[in-house]
């Protein structure tokens, strides 16, 4: 998949079968989209293009607002798009000017005169344009102006799918691991880089790396234990993570440690792939390092009861 950084960087494709949104997730909704154009790209010999905008429109236009939470940073977006056959995506850089753009403005200068799309395919609540003004209506009465052809999917087969990123961030901050991941068709993901800690869990024979993710608008499931699967230099580990504030060794800001079973070697300033396989049980604060080294022997026990059934 080739990215185009802006509108300028883009060069002309063979039949553009085009879609345009923010995508953020990538689940099984935005799937149903992303293989209509692939349909429709095979069958004209064509090529398939996604228009996407970074930062998020809400970063931009709602500045003050700070509880925005994404399932997907830019690069995880990508190659979840890549996986599902996009073979472009443009990337529009979100900015106050370009907002102002209108519909019209909008299709003319993005979708005709820069991508010279041959189809248009969007969602039934797609809106874009200067405040979200333009729909699939507004395109659908003004076709014969257009030298594209349009599609819609439709809101019957969105809601045959019943997915929605929001449905998806509120099972992850409840807890509910086997719901989201559904709703994804695959493991939540935490991708970052592990930094160095306090080191407790060696001590008690649960050593864990901490996991720093470097987006703070990238969405952290709710605190607890969780089996997990964990991808290091293309090697995939079963292990078991903890998101919260440690309370048992008086933690004192929220942390995302891993334990890596059956791992050894320094994992210091290495990037990560933690995949969220299941929910184990909710942070407590335990009588003591022995408490806690006894849960954490349950915790490993289920962990791997659960992953190896997975």
């Amino acid at each position: 998949m080739r990215i185009f950084e802006g509108i300028s960087d883009f060069v002309g494709v063979n039949n553009p079968v085009v879609t345009s949104g923010t995508f953020d997730g990538v689940h099984l909704g935005h799937q149903k989209i992303l293989k209509r154009i692939r349909k429709i790209a095979d069958d004209i010999g064509g090529e398939t293009v996604l228009i996407t905008f970074w930062p998020h429109p809400r970063l931009v236009l709602y500045p003050k607002e700070h509880n925005l939470l994404l399932l997907s940073t830019f690069e995880e977006k990508a190659k979840f798009l890549k996986e599902a056959g996009i073979d472009h995506l443009l990337t529009i850089p979100f900015t106050k000017e370009f907002s102002q753009l209108s519909s019209d403005e909008f299709i003319q200068k993005v979708i005709i005169d820069t991508i010279q799309t041959r189809k248009l395919v969007i969602g039934y609540d797609h809106r874009f344009g200067k405040n979200r003004e333009g729909s699939f209506e507004y395109l659908k009465s003004n076709i014969d102006h257009y030298p594209f052809g349009l599609e819609e999917i439709s809101r019957q087969d969105v809601d045959d799918v019943g997915v929605s990123s929001t449905k998806i961030r509120t099972a992850l901050l409840e807890g509910k691991v086997h719901v989201a991941n559904e709703y994804l068709g695959r493991p939540y993901e935490l991708n970052g880089i592990i930094i160095k800690g306090q080191q407790v869990g060696r001590s008690i024979g649960f050593p864990t790396a901490n996991v720093h993710i470097p987006n703070d608008y990238k969405l952290i499931p709710c605190d607890g234990a969780y089996a997990v699967k964990v991808v290091v230099e293309g090697v995939t580990y079963d292990g078991m993570l903890n998101i919260g504030n440690r309370p048992t060794v008086n933690g004192s800001s929220r942390s995302i440690e891993v334990n890596l079973f059956d791992f050894e070697g320094n994992l210091y300033d290495m990037r990560v792939c933690v995949k969220l396989m299941s929910y184990l049980r909710p942070e407590v604060k335990f009588d003591g390092l022995d408490a806690l080294k006894a849960q954490l022997n349950r915790d490993k026990l289920q962990a791997i009861e659960i992953l190896t059934h997975i």
